[in-house]
């Protein structure tokens, strides 16, 4: 029987809204991962059956299939195709999972799965255009639910009401998903999955970026809960203790493994089990806690058998939230900090959060690892990895 392995993941480091990323089109920062995937894996581009993509706001610079872009930037063969797909903050997560059903199936030999997002050059809700076109859902939904509309930020407070998350709680995340990306980036554990990428200053001048630039150090409490809380008044989810705004790109690549012994590549880990969830689209961000428990009960698997765990930070209440609902230890999850430090750009982050859970499963030797992310809509990828 076929299976679906990973050789290796790389991506960007993240950038900050109009920081060092800011700069580069996103098809150019797409074909920065893939280069780089290339020359790190010895792979002849010319054998990748497909290139499937990850992007949330398909407008502008990012329309038209900018997987393709991508490809063609990279100066891979013309004969290459791609495909652009858009599950929200799950897009590039769940073009692995459409990569690793064309492997196993037969459909492909070598797939490359990733994203991007430039969020500077095409602000988030660009595709709405302010309104001037409609809104992506009809009467009949808004009736459905008795709403005027869907905010994920609105849902994040209910999440946070709903299991009595206090501010002081979600700011103390926040204060430790910075502590523990600053910790990695000093011990230098983000250096094997990284690309750096060549930028040009205001002043003409070049210079190396290579370290995620959204990591904040030496915050506090009293900083955090000074922070405005915009989606209520009376609130307690900020600015800071949500996901960064923020620019990147990733990549993985993805085939059998018996394909990967014929090219001498050694595989990083399997694509082990894989699942999706829906959720109420109002409250929105509770995906991952369905997602989860599917996901291990079609692997056959329990929580503890997980050593390490990557749930995407969108606001710390959905990882607070998924952690009171599942008892995991938290000190295996996103141990090398998460969205609300290294930052969330949202067609790179689903791979984004692969790549470094599958090179911590690598280093660390853990033979499980287990991602999830919630994503607008109401709906959650997760995916089980197991270590080769």
């Amino acid at each position: 029987m076929r299976d679906a392995v990973i050789v290796d993941a790389v991506r960007t480091p993240v950038g900050r809204r109009g920081g060092a990323l800011a700069g580069i089109h996103p098809a150019d920062l797409s074909a920065h991962v893939l280069t780089a995937l290339a020359e790190r894996t010895g792979l002849d581009p010319e054998l990748v059956d497909d290139v499937i993509w990850g992007c949330v706001s398909q407008v502008g610079e990012q329309a038209v299939n900018i997987g393709r872009y991508g490809v063609l930037g990279a100066g891979w063969p013309e004969t290459v195709p791609a495909t652009t797909v858009d599950r929200q903050c799950g897009s590039s997560q769940q073009a692995v999972h459409f990569a690793a059903a064309g492997v196993v199936s037969g459909h492909y030999d070598i797939a490359v799965a990733g994203g991007v997002e430039s969020m500077t050059r095409v602000p988030m809700g660009s595709p709405l255009a302010g309104g001037a076109y409609g809104r992506p859902y009809g009467e009949t939904v808004l009736n459905r639910y008795g709403i005027e509309d869907f905010n994920q930020g609105i849902g994040a407070e209910m999440i946070a009401a709903e299991y009595k998350l206090s501010r002081t709680r979600l700011d103390e995340a926040a204060l430790r998903s910075h502590e523990r990306a600053a910790a990695a980036i000093d011990e230098g554990r983000f250096a094997s999955q990284t690309a750096p990428v060549t930028v040009t200053g205001e002043d003409g001048t070049e210079r190396e970026f290579a370290t995620d630039e959204g990591v904040r150090r030496g915050g506090t409490l009293e900083v955090l809960g000074g922070l405005k809380t915009p989606f209520k008044a009376d609130g307690v989810v900020s600015a800071g203790n949500a996901s960064q705004i923020s620019d990147g790109s990733s990549a993985v690549l993805v085939t059998t493994s018996e394909t990967a012994a014929r090219h001498g590549w050694r595989p990083l880990a399997r694509v082990h089990t894989v699942a999706l969830a829906g959720v109420d689209p109002v409250t929105m961000l509770k995906g991952p806690i369905p997602a989860t428990a599917k996901v291990l009960k079609k692997a056959g698997l329990s929580l503890s058998d997980i050593g390490t765990f990557e749930i995407n930070e969108a606001f710390a209440s959905v990882t607070e939230a998924w952690l009171e609902e599942t008892g995991a230890d938290p000190a295996l999850v996103n141990p090398d900090g998460g969205a609300m430090a290294l930052g969330h750009p949202l067609g790179a982050s689903g791979t984004r959060l692969m790549t470094t859970l599958v090179h911590r499963m690598r280093e660390r030797g853990i033979r499980y690892g287990l991602q999830s992310m919630c994503e607008g809509g109401g709906m959650a990828n997760a995916t089980i990895l197991e270590l080769l």
